[in-house]
């Protein structure tokens, strides 16, 4: 089956799109789709909505509809995991030096001086308000879109393009992948990474749905005191995640809903890791020393082929 594909930089990520049948543009679309929620959604850009949210936290302010649902979205997730996706925790990453898009922010090399630590708000995402075309973001908060808005981004921009008649798509932004339809020649094979393997180290066959992975070992940077941190906040000490899992990777129906879930089944550790995890929903980790874990259904998704018990560090 024909299918057209384009690879782009977007979001702070490698985006990858793959259309299956529909008119030739469609491809196209799908990257100047994707482009537009950036500008909408980036927290490095100063005239996004997402910004002008943040500059006038306290305030509402008119936002698009896709705007709106990305907050929507963002309090569904931190329902959903109790808290531990949390969006609001922007202070706490500008303050671990997370201050600038990643690669403007490592292109020199030099260590990042870290900002104070910031103090933990008294509210928490039931305290944004959402009107028909508004949001207000409750005062001296930060909204971080983060993995999320590549998730929804993936799952609004496959639904459109089979809307405008495409038979099957794909779309992964930096891990996060949702696909729906037939694939090239079948189902969509989807490949797990490791920062320690060259190679993927588990294949996944997925018919329809998402995927998403979250890791502690990519997007990481020394700090001018000596100290390597990485951009994932634990919300009950609001500092860079000491978890001992490295990865989690969550198969889902959305990729909004598998980027939420990934974050925290690594955020609780490998005691708790997939306590969270809802019916319906599988999840793998691998922990600092290497041990790979997964549900109990994961490996319907490898063919029932055996996950490895450990990678080498």
């Amino acid at each position: 089956m024909a299918a057209a594909e384009r690879r782009f930089r977007a979001m702070g990520t490698d985006g990858h799109v793959v259309v299956i049948g529909g008119p030739d543009r469609l491809a196209g679309d799908a990257v100047a789709r994707i482009d537009d929620l950036e500008h909408r959604w980036s927290r490095f850009l100063p005239t996004s909505e997402v910004s002008r949210l943040n500059e006038r936290a306290g305030s509402p302010l008119i936002v698009s509809a896709d705007t709106r649902l990305l907050v929507e979205r963002a309090v569904e997730g931190w329902r959903m995991t109790g808290g531990g996706f949390d969006p609001l925790l922007l202070p706490a990453i500008v303050a671990a030096g997370y201050r600038s898009d990643f690669a403007a922010l490592t292109s020199s090399g030099a260590p990042i001086e870290p900002g104070p630590v910031a103090p933990r708000p008294l509210v928490a995402c039931t305290d944004i308000e959402l009107g028909d075309e508004w949001v207000r973001l409750p005062e001296g908060t930060g909204f971080d879109p983060g993995g999320i808005g590549k998730g929804l981004a993936a799952d609004l921009v496959v639904g459109e393009l089979l809307a405008a008649g495409a038979e099957g798509a794909c779309v992964n932004l930096g891990g996060d992948l949702r696909v729906a339809g037939p694939g090239p020649s079948g189902p969509w094979t989807v490949a797990l990474e490791h920062a320690w393997c060259e190679q993927p180290f588990v294949l996944l066959g997925l018919g329809a749905g998402a995927v998403a992975t979250s890791t502690t070992l990519r997007r990481r940077w020394t700090t001018t005191d000596g100290t390597e941190q990485h951009h994932l906040i634990d919300p009950v000490t609001g500092r860079p995640s000491t978890s001992d899992l490295t990865h989690a990777s969550v198969v889902a129906g959305q990729a909004w809903t598998a980027e939420v879930l990934a974050k925290a089944v690594l955020l609780r550790g490998s005691r708790r890791a997939f306590d969270i995890v809802p019916a319906g929903v599988d999840a793998l980790t691998v922990d600092e020393r290497g041990a790979v874990a997964a549900t109990d259904r994961f490996t319907d998704y490898t063919g029932h082929a055996p996950l490895p018990e450990a990678l080498a560090g």
